[in-house]
This record gives C-alpha cells, sequence and structure tokens, in this order.
C-alpha cells in the first residue's frame, strides 16, 4: 500500500523542511530520495538512525555536521555529508542563508511515516518540540528504528512508557491507528 504521493513535503515549524521526492524501488534494498531546507541555525538535535544510511550533498548555503563525541565539520555547495547506520549525528544550516541539500535514506523502513508525524506533532506544538504524548508514542513505538539521543535514558525507559500507558487509557493515539510496524 502506497501511504504517500510523492514529492511529499513535511515542514517542523521551526526552520526545517524535508521533501521526500520519490521512493525508489531498488535490488539492493528501496530508498527516499530527499530535499532539505534549513533555515539559519535550525537543524535537528543529535539522532540516530539505527537502520538507515542519510546522505546529504548540499546543493545551497553551508551544512554544519556533527558526529556524537566528535567535534564539527562543514560541507558547501557541492559537498556531501554522509551517516551511516547506527551513527548518532546533528546536522543544521551552518550559513546566512538557508541551506538545500539533496540526498536519500536507505533503506526508506519507516522514516516517513515516522518523520511526517514527529514533523506535524512539532508545527502543532508551536514549531518548539513535539507534543508529550506524540513524543512518548513514536519514539516508543519506533525505538528499534530511531532515537533521539538528547532525551535522557530514563525518559526513555521509565517516563515515557507510563505516558503511553496514560494515553492509550485516555484515547490519545487513535490517529496512530494505521502506523506502520517496527522494523525489528
Amino acid at each position: 500500500m502506497e501511504r504517500y504521493l510523492y514529492p511529499h513535503t513535511i515542514d517542523n515549524g521551526s526552520g526545517e523542511q524535508i521533501t521526500f521526492i520519490k521512493y525508489v524501488k531498488d535490488e539492493a534494498g528501496d530508498y527516499l530520495e530527499v530535499e532539505n531546507t534549513v533555515t539559519p541555525n535550525a537543524g535537528p538535535p543529535m539522532h540516530v538512525h539505527w537502520k538507515q544510511e542519510e546522505s546529504l550533498t548540499v546543493v545551497q548555503g553551508k551544512i554544519g555536521v556533527q558526529i556524537l563525541g566528535e567535534g564539527e565539520q562543514f560541507f558547501e555547495v557541492g559537498q556531501t555529508a554522509t551517516f551511516k547506520a547506527g551513527v548518532p549525528h546533528r546536522f543544521w544550516s551552518a550559513g546566512t542563508e538557508p541551506l538545500i541539500c539533496k540526498g536519500y535514506i536507505k533503506p526508506a523502513d519507516n522514516i516517513e511515516y515516522f518523520l511526517t508525524e514527529i514533523f506535524k506533532s512539532t508545527k502543532a506544538n508551536g514549531g518548539e518540540r513535539p507534543g508529550l504524548f506524540d513524543s512518548a508514542y513514536l519514539t516508543t513505538k519506533y525505538k528499534s528504528e530511531f532515537e533521539m539521543s538528547e532525551i535522557p535514558a530514563f525518559v526513555k525507559k521509565v517516563i515515557f512508557p507510563v505516558i503511553v500507558f496514560l494515553g492509550t487509557l485516555l484515547g490519545k493515539y487513535g490517529k496512530y491507528k494505521d502506523a506502520p510496524d517496527a522494523v525489528k
């Protein structure tokens, strides 16, 4: 079942926009072609894709990147930053103009669904961060695929499961009834 029509654009309300250009079926593994637009000084916090490699080539602007525990690096137009699966990283628009990158995420798995829902919740929550119930549900359901490194382990292991339990009792998760299963 195709979940999205392409191109499919999401916006988190705080300076990040991702367009999923197309879903590519490939014998070596399906992947998503993407384009990111990030306003100066904006970008995702430290995170990890446990199963996906992410690669971004700068089309406009300057990207700052950081691997957890390492120093910052910068790439300009025509240069590529690639983040291997399982490597915690972050990136941001490090210049004075919006950053535009083209790239891929491979394999696709649930990244498009996860980011679509996280961005939707963040935008609805004023662009600051996703809503608490949404954050707890999505990061718990997809913990085998994605992790937000900046959320303390105690919150992820103890607090979020309690919030998911309460959210389930309060009927907060009906909108996720068709959510795809996490990849194990």
